[in-house]
């Protein structure tokens, strides 16, 4: 028996954006998946360590997306923790999802390393699903997108091409031990994003380049939970002064093809319904 395939795969968060497309990429392969949820039977709550045992015990490989994102205060000593009991229990690997230039993500990236065997960690550019399944969806629709990015370029990653890269950092053992950095295929400014989005939408969407803490009051005001809009605030006035505005060649060299550019996205978006009012989404987090 195929020792790899006789063991589950524990997805933590994947119920989110990224971990519901690994389980269908695995599922994909025959592989058999476990999926954490706070509403789950057995249940997992980063914050109550005593609901980890009982998701860890029996598998050998993990995904984790951290939520609300592994930059947050106190993740990197959750991250650890949970490392260190899943190495008593067996693990041998975890595939940890995390940010490019975000600098208090290294201390959770650090932790996990130092407290598992197996380690590959995939640092991502924003997700082009953050504009049809997460914070940008409803400035999609109502016509402004207010972003404190200025006229800094990024290099919009698509969900589907990093949960390929996931995939293969779980089955495979040829990424172990090493640090991505995973980008689309071109650099775009909000206000690039926003002429694209209009043109496949049919509607102007307009960009505002505003301050971060007009964001994190404008995150709040539209409902997120303030201490989720907080952190993505802080992760911003990090990341979107310039330090990523470059590509790089992982995608494409793991994938063995070119990343989707963002207007194939946006076709394929606006030709499901993705911005229709009446098809509203449920909006996720980070992972």
């Amino acid at each position: 028996m195929n020792i790899e395939l006789s063991h589950p795969y524990l997805l933590v968060g994947g119920t989110g954006r990224t971990g519901r497309r690994i389980t269908a990429q695995l599922t994909a392969q025959g592989r058999r998946v476990r999926v954490t949820s706070r509403n789950g039977r057995p249940p997992f709550d980063w914050h109550d360590e005593t609901t980890w045992e009982d998701q860890q015990r029996g598998v050998r490989r993990v995904f984790v997306a951290f939520h609300p994102d592994v930059a947050a205060p106190g993740a990197a000593d959750l991250l650890g923790r949970f490392a260190q009991r899943a190495d008593t229990l067996g693990v041998r690997r975890i595939v940890l999802l995390s940010g490019r230039g975000e600098e208090a993500a290294q201390d959770a990236e650090a932790q996990v390393a130092d407290n598992i065997r197996e380690c590959t960690v995939l640092r991502s550019a924003f997700f082009m699903e953050d504009f049809t399944e997460h914070f940008l969806l409803d400035a999609v629709r109502s016509g402004l997108v207010a972003m404190p990015a200025g006229s800094v370029p990024e290099p919009f990653v698509d969900l589907e091409d990093l949960a390929g890269v996931a995939t293969r950092a779980l089955t495979g053992d040829d990424l172990v031990g090493q640090t991505l950095e995973l980008t689309g295929p071109e650099l775009l400014t909000f206000a690039d994003v926003a002429a694209v989005l209009s043109g496949v939408i049919g509607s102007p969407i307009a960009y505002h380049p505003c301050s971060v803490a007009e964001f994190a009051a404008g995150a709040e005001a539209e409902g997120m939970a303030p201490a989720e809009a907080q952190v993505l605030a802080s992760v911003f006035a990090q990341v979107l002064d310039g330090r990523n505005a470059h590509l790089t060649d992982d995608l494409p060299t793991i994938l063995g093809r070119p990343p989707r550019r963002f207007a194939d996205f946006a076709r394929a978006a606006a030709a499901s319904g993705a911005w229709s009012p009446a098809d509203a989404q449920e909006q996720g987090t980070r992972g």
